[in-house]
This record gives C-alpha cells, sequence and structure tokens, in this order.
C-alpha cells in the first residue's frame, strides 16, 4: 500500500455527516437544498439527443471556456486558453497542487481555519504543507500581515478560500491589495495564489476582494455546485494564465481525460442565460437574513457571516468540538461538523450549514444553544 495514502485519514466532515437520523436537523454537508433550474438540464438532454455524448477534448468544450473566461474576465485571462473544465472544483484543485509545487523543493501554505482537502490532496502529493492561522479574536479575518510572517522561502502557492469555508468570512479587496504588494515586493520565484471562489455567488458584503482582478500570479477554482445547487453534475474550472493552464490541461488529462460531456452541455446553458450564474443568488440572501436573525436571537457566540452558506458558533469553553457534534448528532437529534475538521485554531467551534428549510435552521440553532447553556450552568 501507497504509505502516503494509509497515512491519511478520511473525512470527518463526512463521518459526522452520517449520523444524522430520519428526521433530524440537518447542519451538516455544505450542499444547496435548492433543485436546479430544468432549463438548463433540459438543454443538456436536448445536446445528447442532437451530438451524443462524445469526448470533449481534454480542457473541455472551447465555447464553454470561452463563456467562463468572459464571464469572470479576470485581466490576462480572458480566453478559452486559460480555462480547464475539471470534474468538479475538487480535481481542479488536485491539478493545480500537481502542476505547481514541485515535491522535492516546494511549500504549501493554507490559511485555516480550511477546508481539509487542500492539505491532503498535498500530502498525497508528498508536498511540504504549513499552515497560518487566523486569530480568534479577530473573528477569523483574513490578516495579509499574519500571512506574511508565516512565508518561507519555500512557499510556493498560497490557498485562501474566500467566502470562507469554515468560518464565513470574506476577505476584502483593502487585504487583497496589501498581500498582493506583499508578495510582488518579495522577490525572487513569484508565489502563486490559489484563489477557491467556490462560494463567490454567495457573497453578502460589497467590498469583496478577488485576487485574479490584481494579482497576476493567480489561478482560480470554482464550479457550478453551489451557485446552482448542481453538486452531483460534478462540473469545475481552473482558471490561469495560458501557461499554466496549459500543464493544468495536461495533469487533469491524465486524471480524468475530460469532463463529463452531458455536464458541460448544461453549464453552456448555464453561462448562455443572461444572470444564469447568480440566478439562485436572491434565495441566499433571503435565508442569510433570517440565519443571522436567528443567531442574534440565540445568545450563542457567533461569526457574523460574510459569505457561502456556513454559520459557526462558539461552544463554552473548554469543550471539544467532536464530541459535542457526536453528543448533539446522538442524543438531540442535530448534525453540526465539528471546527476541529478545519484546522487546530478551529477547535470549540461548530460550523452549521444554514441550507435546510429556515424552520430546521431556526430549531437547530435553538438546540444547540440550549446544549450550550446546560454545560454552563
Amino acid at each position: 500500500m501507497n504509505p502516503r495514502v494509509t497515512a491519511i485519514a478520511g473525512s470527518l466532515i463526512r463521518e459526522v455527516a452520517a449520523k444524522r437520523k430520519p428526521g433530524g436537523i440537518d447542519l451538516g454537508l455544505g450542499e444547496p437544498s435548492l433543485m436546479p433550474n430544468p432549463v438548463h438540464l433540459e438543454a443538456g438532454m436536448v445536446y445528447a439527443q442532437r451530438h451524443g455524448l462524445r469526448y470533449t477534448v481534454n480542457a473541455g468544450d472551447p465555447h464553454l471556456r470561452e463563456l467562463i473566461a468572459a464571464h469572470y474576465g479576470y485581466p490576462h485571462m480572458r480566453g478559452a486558453e486559460n480555462v480547464c473544465v475539471t470534474t468538479g472544483s475538487q480535481e481542479a484543485t488536485y491539478a493545480v497542487l500537481k502542476t505547481v509545487l514541485d515535491p522535492a523543493r516546494d511549500e504549501l501554505l493554507v490559511v485555516e481555519p480550511a477546508f481539509p482537502s487542500y492539505g491532503k490532496m498535498a500530502a498525497l502529493e508528498g508536498v511540504t504543507v504549513r499552515t497560518v492561522q487566523m486569530q480568534e479574536d479577530d473573528g477569523f479575518a483574513f490578516d495579509p500581515e499574519r500571512i506574511q510572517a508565516a512565508l518561507t522561502a519555500r512557499t510556493r502557492l498560497i490557498v485562501i478560500c474566500s467566502p470562507c469555508n469554515p468560518t464565513a468570512r470574506v476577505i476584502r479587496r483593502a487585504q487583497v491589495t496589501a498581500l498582493s504588494e506583499i508578495l510582488q515586493r518579495r522577490g525572487g520565484e513569484p508565489v502563486w495564489v490559489l484563489h477557491d471562489e467556490i462560494y463567490r455567488e454567495q457573497t453578502f458584503v460589497d467590498d469583496a476582494g478577488y485576487f485574479a482582478e490584481v494579482y497576476p500570479y493567480t489561478i482560480v477554482t470554482n464550479s457550478l455546485s453551489k451557485s446552482n445547487a448542481l453538486t452531483g453534475l460534478r462540473l469545475g474550472w481552473a482558471i490561469a494564465p495560458a501557461d499554466v493552464a496549459a500543464n493544468i490541461v495536461k495533469v487533469h488529462a491524465w486524471l480524468t481525460s475530460c469532463a463529463d460531456t452531458f455536464a458541460q452541455a448544461v453549464a453552456r446553458s448555464v453561462f448562455e442565460h443572461p444572470g444564469g450564474v447568480r440566478e439562485q443568488t436572491w434565495w441566499y440572501k433571503e435565508r442569510h437574513e433570517q440565519v443571522v436573525d436567528a443567531l442574534a436571537a440565540s445568545g450563542i457566540r457567533y461569526i457574523d457571516p460574510e459569505g457561502s452558506f456556513y454559520a459557526c458558533v462558539r461552544l463554552p469553553d473548554g469543550m471539544e468540538s467532536l464530541p459535542a457534534a457526536l453528543d448533539l448528532a446522538d442524543h438531540h437529534d442535530v448534525v453540526a461538523i465539528p471546527g476541529i475538521a478545519f484546522g487546530k485554531s478551529f477547535e470549540g467551534w461548530l460550523r452549521l450549514s444554514w441550507v435546510s428549510s429556515p424552520p430546521d435552521v431556526r430549531t437547530g440553532i435553538e438546540r444547540i444553544a440550549e446544549y450550550c447553556s446546560l454545560r454552563t450552568m
């Protein structure tokens, strides 16, 4: 057996989420509860009936890649040659890490709290992973100076998810500008930034920052999973400077050959429809206001969610998040994800996904608040 594989634990998020009971309240997995727009699925079926489901070129359907690049319009990354269509954003991330990082000399810097896949993917490749923890006292806001202090001579890629899973914090334009200037003053080989924008369409602040708009050594990953309730379609992409994108395509070709042709036809429909990528944004804005009201009424300490569809609440001091999450699932019929799944700095917190029905979300928050209050008496 490959020792790198056997050394990596399975998903704690999935392990806890699997404890949901019939009729229980699920605040676990980050999966939209909306149904996808059938117009796009019908467009995929029409394409399949007319053309079959043959392979596309490795990089993905050229027209879809043009549409993706044009939609985001990032400087110097506005053509089909800048896009690789992948089997979800997770594959895009793996292909980027494998393309950019040399295990013999490079390090990956992960800004935590963070989704665990970045570090585990790098570990599979034998890449050294360093982490930099944002501060609880600052609500885990992105801090360019702390990120700068964590850089080493071997740092070759920084991965930042904004809006963030799990904290729901959003990196602001000023913070993006500050970190970009720090990196450009550094000299030597460039340090790349991988900006995971998977929750871009669930952004609730007006001054969100995007590295690809200001920093030339940026690679972006994204997908239709969260924006259009198409998690199971497994359709994502990486956007990068053309020379890097060509090598990402090379890795992607050996991983999966090409993304699903039906999924690409559905994605084409989404991007061809005016406002298609943002067609469900209104729903999240409505639910965001409701969940903030529920959190404020609960009396629990929480992080004001600026983006994504998560909310994070603080457990009583000294309480570990995994035993608490298991106890809530087993005895209170509420599934929430323990903060320890996202790094040691997030111990003592729970991540709540608020895409269930508003009554369920409110009831789940009330149960967690009652659970916490009983343990501080």
